[in-house]
């Protein structure tokens, strides 16, 4: 097949993850794939990296003029490489996809949203969803449920997949544990309980320390606290007055960047998804349970179609996120449990299931003509 697919995203987020995973699967499947990008920015620096065929296209620009040497080279783009499957992974731009569509230009439109921002069922975005997109992605089930009942798109019209996750890259490392609770200071005896995540407000590390500093104070002396990050929307100084507010600096370790975050994630005893809002694709779930960490979080997102039900609590609610923890600490029964359902659900999370997937919903597309 010949694939557009239009990740005008500014930043390196979910989105922009789970758009160029998706190229480099179907280019390495054998698929002629453009990947389509904003100038400059670290989603269009990745994708040619990773060997990519990238074109620059402002479609984000609110410049009229801009916006029209834009269409310009998109209808260029369109009659030199004739593709049979358009898919954007950003609201930015998707009318105008959408209007090429009506003007004749023989593609299939698909619109994935890797966003937790429901878009307004509003009469005009119920038609281009319902309408001219011949299919719409999702990434979890609540977003499913809000096209089918809000945006009254027909179920065949909407199609869940998950993002997927390497497997044979994150897996249970014994070695790279040894190495990296080495390296943190963590013995065989200590119980370390880790957060996966860039240092942002979302990202609930907040209610995580403090969690941890609860279960301290009810006497579990041999509990650390992992922080796998780095700097980004927060600093890690900003991460230090937490861990000080709470009392927790002599047993929480920080790992800062790290090329070896396989090893890291093997280091972990229990692993926590704290966040406090969206989470609509959980790439760092799926990272932790792949390498057989049992799993606690927040019910935000995609996290109830990822995590076992007893094993979620409400975003913000710490005393909650302690209490779960504390299960997997003093039940072993319960973890196995936790990590028997976790294979299960990673067996169908995989990138080979992601590919086949997307390919069945392009196939069937194309197969409509």
């Amino acid at each position: 097949m010949k694939i557009f697919q239009v990740i005008n995203v500014r930043w390196f987020n979910a989105t922009a993850w789970y758009a160029i995973t998706l190229s480099r699967l179907l280019a390495d499947a054998g698929h002629d794939v453009h990947v389509l990008t904003q100038a400059g920015t670290a989603p269009d620096k990745i994708a040619r990296d990773m060997g990519l065929k990238t074109v620059s296209v402002d479609l984000n620009t609110t410049n009229p003029i801009r916006f029209a040497g834009a269409v310009k080279h998109v209808i260029q783009l369109l009659r030199t490489h004739r593709p049979d499957v358009v898919n954007c992974h950003r609201g930015e731009g998707f009318f105008l996809w959408g209007l090429l569509k009506l003007l004749g230009f023989p593609f299939k439109l698909v619109r994935t949203r890797g966003d937790q921002r429901p878009p307004r069922h509003d009469f005009l975005n119920r038609w281009l969803h319902t309408s001219v997109a011949d299919s719409v992605v999702v990434t979890n089930r609540r977003m499913a449920d809000y096209f089918r009942h809000k945006m009254r798109t027909p179920g065949k019209g909407v199609w869940l997949i998950h993002g997927g996750v390497d497997v044979q890259k994150f897996q249970f490392d014994p070695k790279g544990r040894d190495r990296i609770r080495a390296e943190f200071g963590f013995d065989t005896q200590h119980t370390v309980v880790g957060l996966l995540g860039r240092f942002d407000r979302v990202k609930g590390h907040k209610e995580t320390i403090a969690a941890i500093a609860r279960l301290r104070e009810q006497g579990h002396d041999s509990i650390r606290l992992f922080l796998l990050g780095f700097d980004t929307a927060m600093t890690r100084a900003q991460i230090q007055e937490h861990i000080d507010e709470y009392g927790v600096n002599d047993i929480t370790s920080i790992s800062g960047k790290r090329a070896d975050i396989e090893a890291c994630i093997s280091a972990l005893d229990i692993g926590v998804v704290a966040s406090l809002w969206s989470e609509a694709i959980a790439r760092s779930a799926l990272e932790i349970m792949a390498a057989e960490r049992p799993l606690v979080s927040t019910d935000v997102g995609v996290m109830p179609d990822l995590v076992c039900p007893d094993m979620l609590v409400k975003p913000g609610d710490s005393d909650a996120l302690a209490q779960t923890i504390n299960t997997l600490i003093e039940q072993p029964t319960k973890r196995e449990e936790v990590l028997n359902a976790q294979k299960k659900t990673m067996s169908q999370l995989t990138l080979e299931e992601f590919l086949k997937r997307t390919l069945n919903l392009y196939q069937s597309l194309l197969d409509r003509d």
